[in-house]
Parts: C-alpha cells; structure tokens; sequence
C-alpha cells in the first residue's frame, strides 16, 4: 500500500458550495480534462494516438475516485499495489496489469498517475493511460495473436517511479525503451502524457488556489454524491427490486483456435444496490482474448451504460460505486491468473457494451440498443522500405478500425464509426504520406447494417494495396456469431477478411492473425461488421428505404428482402407491390422478439467453414487444468 508524504495534514473540514461555484468548479475540471487530451495528442508521434485517440484521462479527489475522465482508470486499484512513498515531484508508471490490480489490462497501455500538492497537501490525481504501438515482444506491434503468457507481448514494467522528486529516473527510461522497435515514438508519446497529467495538476492546483481547499475539496464531495444520487434514481426505475435478469454473448475465438467463449452476465436488483455477477463467464481463454477487468471498471462500464442511454446529461464519476456489487471468479475470461496473455482484450471490452445492453433492455426495451460495439479492429503493418531515397528504414503501422453501430431508440447507427467517444479514424492522407500502401476503399458495406425501424450502422471495406512488402497483423471479432437485432431488428452481417495476391489468387484470412507476409500490388480487404437493427423493419417508412438504395446503403435486394420494400436501383419504390408484401411478410411471422441473434450457435459452428472459409474453433479448455495434466504427464 502506497505511503503518501504529505507536509501539511491538518485536517480539512467541510464546507457548504453554492450552486454557482460548484458550477464553476466542475466545468473547470472538465475543462482541464479535455486540455489533458489536447496536450498529448500534440506531443505524441504514434498514429495511435496522436491521429485515433487511443488514451484514457481522469482527475481524482484525494482518495482516487474519478471526478472528470472518460472511464476511469481505478486510481485506488493501482495505489493499493503500489509499495513505497509518493512525495511531491513523483510520478508513478506500469504497464503490469498483474502488478496494479487491472488498473489497466494488457501490456501495451503504459499507465502514469501524478498526485497532485497544494501547499504540502494531497489534493487529488490526475492519471492517464495511452496505448504505446509497439512494446517489444515477439511480432510488431506487441499483439501476438497466438500468445499464450504474457511474456511473448514485449516489456511489462512494474510499477515505480519514473519522476522522483521531480527528476526522471532515465536509466530506467533507458532499459525499457531497449526493449521496443520504435522507442522515438515511445518517448514522445510518454511525454506527452507527462505533459498532460502536469497540465491536470497544475490547474487543480490553481482552483484551490482560487477557491481555497476547502471548497475545491467540498466541491469534489458534491460531484460524487450528486452522481451517486442520480444513480440510486436510476436504478430504482430501470431494475425491479428483487428480480435477476440474466444474459449472455460470445466472443468468437481466442486467435489459437478455441471459441466461442460464452460470457454470461447476471444482474440483481436489492433494494438499492445493484449486484453484477460474473461467475458463470467462460474460462480463462487460451490466446491472449482474455479481459482482465477489476471491479471498479466493471462499475464505472456500467455506469457509463446506463447513463449514457438514460441520462446523459449526468457527469460521469465514482461516486455511484457503493450503489454496485461486483463478483468476478478467478480464472476466468474475466480475471485470468499470471501469467495469461492479455494483449488481444480489446474484443472483451466491446464486448461488455453490448452485455450491458442485452441486461438493461430486457425489462427497459424502450432504451435497448442492439449489438454492435462488439469488437475493436487492429491493422498492423510493417516492414523496411526496399528502394528509394528511404531504403532500409523500419516502417511500422498500428491503426485501429470501425464497424456499424448498433440500431437505436433514437435512430440508425452510424456506418462505420466508433462508440468510444474520442476515436476517430487515421485519414487516408495520413496513411499515404507516411507508410508504403494506397488506400484504394473505404467504404461501407451495403446490407451490412442489420434492418430495422432503425438500421444498424454498415460496417466498411477497407482495402489497402501495399507497396513494400513486409508483414501484416489483424485482430478482429463477430466473425462467427452474429452482431444482434432487438425489438425485431435484425442482425448485422459479420466480417471478413481476405488479401487479393498480386498473383491474382486470394487468401482467406482469419479474425486473428500475424506475420502475414505480404508484397507490392497485395491488397488486404479489412471488412467489418455491421451493427444490428432496432425496431420491426416493415415498419420503415418505404421512401426512407428507397433513399438509401439510391445512396448505396441498402440495396434493392436487401429492401426487399429486409424491409418488403419493392423499389428500383434508382430509388423508384413500387407501393402495391410494396403493400402487398409487407402484408406477407408481416403475416407470416409468429412474433416480434426483443432479441434476435441469428441462427443457432449450432447451426453457426456446422455450417462455418461453408459459410466463412474458416474451420469452426475448438470448444474452450479449462487452462489452469489442462496445464496441470500436461505438467503430470
């Protein structure tokens, strides 16, 4: 447990704010939240980062609890691993998701937490985490597909202390940075996440100036408790007391061949507590899926969930916490033993979105959304130029990719686009001027999106002819099982992937895959999946349909076939012949389910390398037994 040195510990009593200061305060820190953001992605060299996104900030009252952030980073979690003081001037690192209680949960995410002094006292953190492209390990990228431990994904650093005082500790710095491919780009971006959690502090500092310490502290109590009452409203009117409501959703494979990995949730509602249990989630995976999640992560997704279909306009904080009980098994997908590789968690974390959904709309079907956040795509390449004013230089990409979002109360997923708040896309340009590929499509995928009174988003064709060879990575899920439709949307379609050889042959590529080697005038069609549909397709309006024929979302098939919609190529819809076949379809269907998610897992599994080219996975072991076994032999 972390010791904490602080110069002045007098106690600080409690004062009442008013409306108009707390005000001030908490657009204050949402403000210095969003400048964390700012200064890292103008500091930062990766295109992960600096062009995706791909970073967490918070600020935190004195404790740990979030205030301001985006999701949180469970401050606590870390600081009870941590075994050593923490003065003014330290900044503290890892990026062992063993060592700091899941704070964050694979080896690639290198975590800073920076305690923030006024005048000799704790006063809060600020924390940030960003995704480093490349960590060392045996593939680039850090994202073996095939790992079994830990160790094949490059450096893991222990928590300790990269500023001390003040100074950087470089020998350390030194050490890791020898273990990774491209350390510049390491560097900058750990920079720049200096420079943010500094910029935190400096202005929470500034506020306790400005207000004293006893308000700006007084004001943090407020936020929380103004969240936690919120939430108890919340939970009350979304949950019935007493009742267990119960879902499950699978993720397709590990990437060594086992999958699908059930993941079956369970939510309890007791007076005003909520109880989210994990216990009857698959086993620990095999390859590296598994998602090693704490319990505050699991609150505070939850949380974000729930507030954001019900009432967005509530700040996002810990303060909600003791309202939600969280049981998650030890190895299991969700709590893996050391030393279980974790670098392809990306598809768990979609996934519990799309968990969430299926628990709150099963008694809330007004608020549902279908399934779509299921996965997050990686594309990795890399190589060294053959020719040119730059042969011989190492060039290595790490991207990240969109499918569809799911269907919602309030209208269609968008085609091709991110849940998470910040991410966006590398531009076209970007990816042309630096690495030896043309972007010859980005498009999306017409039909991809389920069908629906609200369409599920379109996932997207993302075709890339490479120009140097070298070799590509992928990590991709919903390739097996179906993104889900509700309230009688259907589901979306699944991705694929292939390579067209220059040779004029094509390769069927799995959902997760390295060192694949690829040459000039390869190109790698990265498809996505759609997001699934929200509402009774016959009921969308025909002209609506016949539009998106016309824009190449829909095609006159899929509205026939999806909508009963009779429409031309060109938009032109047919009202008899459109009457009379939604009268057909709509007689010929028994009910309108609240889920729909596509075929039978069995069907699925006999019927999948028909249908994708891929043998059907293994059914999961039981790691921790099998090695046992193994280990007797």
């Amino acid at each position: 447990m972390a010791e904490i040195l602080q110069t002045e510990t007098a106690p600080v009593g409690r004062v009442d704010v008013d409306p108009v200061t707390l005000d001030i305060i908490e657009n204050a820190l949402r403000n210095a939240r969003q400048e964390m953001d700012e200064v890292l992605f103008r500091t930062a060299l990766s295109p992960g980062i600096r062009e995706q996104h791909d970073e967490f900030p918070l600020i935190a009252d004195p404790s740990g609890k979030m205030v301001v952030g985006q999701f949180g980073l469970s401050v606590p979690d870390f600081l009870e691993n941590f075994d050593g003081t923490i003065g003014e001037g330290d900044i503290l690192m890892t990026s062992d998701p063993y060592a700091c209680g899941a704070a964050i949960s694979h080896a690639n995410d290198w975590l800073l937490v920076v305690p923030i002094f006024h005048e000799g006292r704790l006063v809060g953190w600020s924390s940030m985490f960003g995704h480093m492209s490349d960590v060392g390990g045996k593939t680039p990228c850090s994202m073996p597909a095939d790992a079994r431990t830990i160790y094949e994904e490059g450096v893991v650093v222990p928590p300790f202390k990269l500023y001390e005082g003040g100074v950087l500790n470089e020998p350390a710095l030194r050490i890791i940075l020898n273990q990774v491919r491209m350390p510049d780009w390491n560097r900058a971006d750990l920079n720049g996440l200096t420079a943010a959690c500094t910029t935190a502090a400096r202005r929470v500092s500034e506020l306790c100036a400005r207000f004293g310490v006893e308000t700006y502290l007084s004001a943090l109590d407020a936020l929380l408790d103004r969240n936690y009452q919120a939430m108890k409203v919340l939970l009350a009117t979304l949950f019935e007391d007493g009742r267990t409501l119960e879902f499950a959703d699978y993720i397709c494979d590990d990437g060594c061949g086992y999958g699908p990995y059930e993941l079956k949730i369970s939510l309890t509602r007791t007076g005003e507590k909520i109880h989210l249990d994990f216990s009857h989630a698959a086993p620990q995976a095999v390859g590296p899926v598994n998602y090693f999640i704490n319990e505050n992560l699991v609150r505070m997704f939850f949380g974000i969930y729930v507030i954001t279909v019900a009432d967005p306009q509530i700040l996002w904080n810990d303060g909600f916490y003791p309202l939600i009980d969280v049981t998650i098994p030890e190895d299991s997908f969700w709590k893996p033993r050391r030393p279980a590789a974790l670098n392809a968690r990306n598809h768990g974390i979609g996934r519990v979105f799309d968990l969430f959904g299926g628990l709150l709309g099963q008694t809330n079907p007004e608020i549902l959304n279908a399934a779509g956040f299921s996965s997050s795509p990686h594309f990795m390449y890399s190589g060294h130029y053959g020719s040119g004013p730059r042969e011989g230089e190492w060039f290595q990409l790490y991207s990240i990719g969109f499918g569809g979002v799911p269907g919602r109360p309030v209208g269609d997923g968008p085609d091709g686009h991110s849940l998470w708040p910040s991410f966006v896309n590398i531009p076209c340009e970007y990816l042309e001027s630096y690495y030896p590929l043309r972007v010859e499509r980005w498009e999306t995928i017409a039909d991809s999106g389920g069908a629906g009174l609200h369409r599920g988003g379109n996932g997207v064709d993302v075709a890339y002819r490479f120009e140097e060879p070298g070799t590509i990575a992928i990590h991709d899920d919903r390739w097996l099982t179906y993104p889900w439709g509700v309230n009688g949307g259907r589901p979306g379609e699944r991705g694929r992937k292939w390579i067209d050889r220059a040779d004029g042959t094509r390769e069927v590529l799995p959902s997760k895959i390295h060192d694949v080697p690829v040459g000039p005038g390869d190109v790698l069609h990265f498809v996505t999946w759609g997001g699934g549909g929200w509402g009774d397709p016959l009921a969308r309006p025909a002209g609506l349909v016949a539009l998106e024929v016309l824009r190449g979302l829909v095609t006159a098939d899929g509205a026939r076939d999806g909508y009963g919609v009779v429409c031309t190529a060109e938009g032109a819809v047919d009202e008899e012949a459109t009457g009379l076949l939604r009268e057909r379809m709509a007689a010929d269907r028994t009910e309108i389910p609240v889920f729909d998610m596509g075929p039978p897992l069995e069907e699925i599994l006999a019927r999948c390398e028909e249908e994708t080219g891929l043998p059907a996975p293994r059914p999961p072991v039981d790691v921790r037994s099998a090695a046992a076994l193994r280990d007797r032999r």
